[in-house]
């Protein structure tokens, strides 16, 4: 969450008042020990960011950091990315699902693109936050983990596909997340680079 912190500060995010960035220094500040790890500091930076800014100020922020960012994949990513530059949107996409679809146990069920609203839609099914979530090592409001697990996905996509991205919504069922309760994300493509 120190990452987080850095990227509110950022001059390109200067729309957090002063007094709300304080709550957050805080919260490092009294949860955090140099170099580990906090569930429970984790989960009261998560929870302030829901109390203390809207979901569009939460969305700028995970797009900047999301969860689960790379994941070890970045190199491969980055050698797809160069070895399909020359495809289409669409030809990248359905080699993205071959390459990287079955990865982490199908997690990423399906990825779309809608050209007709220029967005890209995320099936995805992980339960790691959920399990999380119940188990009550996450205490904070179950939605953000997965907004900021929809930033993680933005990461993903736009460093294999070459596009920019910004996140446009989150669809998190209610419960049970997992293959067959999967959440949606879906981006606005902002550019193709």
């Amino acid at each position: 969450m120190r990452t987080m912190l850095s990227i509110m500060k950022k001059r390109k995010n200067n729309w957090i008042p002063d007094d709300v960035l304080y709550i957050f220094e805080r919260i490092i500040h009294e949860n955090f020990v140099p170099n580990q790890g906090s569930d429970v500091g984790d989960s009261k930076f998560l929870e302030a960011m829901g109390e203390h800014l809207t979901q569009e100020q939460r969305f700028r922020i995970f797009e900047q950091y999301g969860g689960c960012k790379g994941t070890g994949r970045d190199k491969e990513r980055k050698t797809f990315a160069l070895e399909h530059n020359d495809k289409s949107l669409s030809e990248k996409i359905e080699l993205y699902m071959d390459a990287f679809g079955k990865l982490y146990n199908g997690q990423t069920r399906n990825v779309a693109l809608n050209e007709k609203d220029n967005t890209i839609t995320v099936t995805f099914a992980c339960s790691g936050c959920y399990g999380n979530f119940v188990k009550g090592k996450i205490t904070s409001p179950f939605a953000l983990s997965y907004e900021y697990c929809a930033g993680g996905r933005l990461y993903n996509l736009e460093t294999a596909l070459g596009v920019k991205l910004k996140i446009k919504s989150v669809h998190i069922p209610s419960a049970d997340v997992g293959i067959e309760n999967p959440c949606v994300f879906t981006f606005e493509i902002e550019d193709v680079l």
